[in-house]
Order: structure tokens, then C-alpha cells, then sequence
């Protein structure tokens, strides 16, 4: 999944992702065009997963 798709989809997999991870808030899901590591960033340290961990987990939502 690249960044346009997740662009389009990102208030879908935002619920998805709340729902698997009940820790994360709307905050750490802000995604800003031009953010993404920094969005990938907050959700390493929220999740203790790497960024690649953290790709492969939202492409497959």
C-alpha cells in the first residue's frame, strides 16, 4: 500500500487501527500530507514496533 492509497483510505484504517490498538488516540493518528514520519514516528513509540513492522501492519488491514 503506498502513500496515496493510505491517503485515501486513512479514515478507515484509522478506525481499524483503534480498534486493534485501543492505546492510540486521534492525536497519534493525525495524518498531514507531508507527516508521515512523523505519523510513523508516534506510532513506533506507542506501539514499540518498527517502521517497517508498522507499514506491513497497515497494509494488511
Amino acid at each position: 500500500m503506498n502513500t496515496t492509497e493510505i491517503k485515501g483510505n486513512w479514515n478507515e484504517l484509522k478506525g481499524k487501527l483503534k480498534q486493534k490498538y485501543a492505546e492510540l488516540t486521534d492525536d497519534d493518528l493525525m495524518f498531514a500530507e507531508g507527516k508521515q514520519d512523523e505519523l510513523l514516528g508516534r506510532l513506533e513509540q506507542k506501539l514499540g514496533k518498527s517502521k517497517d513492522e508498522i507499514k506491513k501492519m497497515i497494509a494488511e488491514l
